[in-house]
Order: structure tokens, then C-alpha cells, then sequence
């Protein structure tokens, strides 16, 4: 059974740093591939950076390019989103998301097994 646990939110003034983490568990993630998605009260899900397993490839949304870095590590069935230059916008619940699929989606629907979600909260 596949288990993500996010770790790593918490309280940043804007302009600051924060890397989220996901350990992934239950089976091997080769040819999967890795999201991240972030949701404030109110608002719709949105998606943030995906990652695909086994090749590092990665994408992201224009609203956090050159902002922030997905990245993997295989040794350790983890994957990490680090942010840099938050922004007050930036606040939500941040999770991790993975698809069976070797191609990268950008819609929640496609990602079958789902975190539990880390706070962040950016302050001005």
C-alpha cells in the first residue's frame, strides 16, 4: 500500500525558505511520477511542481518557476520541494501526490494516492 507523509511546513516571514519533504513507501516509485499541490480554504486545488521518478525530469507552474525546486531522492524514497522567495500567496496546505504514470499531470484528478498535507504559512 503506497504511504506518503509530508514533513517540513511551518511559519516563514516573506522572502524566506522553507524545503517539504515526502517520504514515499510501500513499493519501488521507478516509472512513477511525483506532485506537489497546494490548497487554501475556499479555493481550488492547485497544482505546484511534478517530478518523474526515474528519469528527474520536472515541471512546474508559472506561479513558483525559478522559485522553487522539486527534487528526488531514490536512496531514501523521498521527495522534497524547496521553496525560496516566499511570498504571503504562498500560504496553504502543501501535498504530495503520486501517479502510477511515467508522464507528469498537472491535475489532481490523475494522482490516486495522496498525503496527509503540510501547513505553510507566509507572513508579510
Amino acid at each position: 500500500q503506497v504511504q506518503l507523509v509530508e514533513s517540513g511546513g511551518g511559519l516563514v516571514q516573506a522572502g524566506g525558505s522553507l524545503r517539504l519533504s515526502c517520504a514515499a513507501s510501500g513499493r519501488t516509485f521507478s516509472g512513477w511520477s511525483m506532485g506537489w499541490f497546494r490548497q487554501t480554504p475556499g479555493k481550488e486545488r492547485e497544482f505546484v511542481a511534478a517530478i518523474k521518478w526515474t528519469s528527474g525530469y520536472t515541471y512546474y507552474a508559472d506561479s513558483v518557476k525559478g522559485r522553487f525546486t522539486i527534487s528526488r531522492d531514490n536512496a531514501k524514497n523521498t521527495v522534497y520541494l524547496q521553496m525560496s522567495s516566499l511570498e504571503p500567496e504562498d500560504t496553504a496546505v502543501y501535498y504530495c501526490a503520486a501517479r502510477p504514470r511515467t508522464f507528469i499531470a498537472t491535475t489532481g484528478d490523475e494522482y490516486p494516492y495522496w498525503g496527509q498535507g503540510t501547513q505553510v504559512t507566509v507572513s508579510s
